[in-house]
């Protein structure tokens, strides 16, 4: 098995929360879009004023999804 690399869209302020979750809403239209299913996806937090939305996705599929989505940063997802 691959590695996998988790894509992050970072949200910052008062409205970062419901920023993150909206922005997941448009990951999963995106992946039902493109036929890519079984893809993990979801918000944290890292403080109040600091949420994130992300993407797990197989490293082949790495360079690809992160010119056409444009995360902040990603990082190798441990699971």
């Amino acid at each position: 098995m691959s590695r996998q690399i988790k894509l992050i869209w970072d949200f910052r302020g008062p409205n970062a929360e419901k920023t993150a979750e909206h922005h997941e809403i448009h990951l999963r239209d995106f992946l039902k879009m493109n036929a890519m299913t079984d893809q993990l996806t979801g918000i944290e937090q890292v403080n109040d004023y600091h949420h994130f939305a992300f993407l797990v996705v197989e490293e082949v599929q790495m360079k690809d999804l992160r010119d056409r989505l444009k995360p902040h940063r990603g990082q190798v997802y441990s699971g």
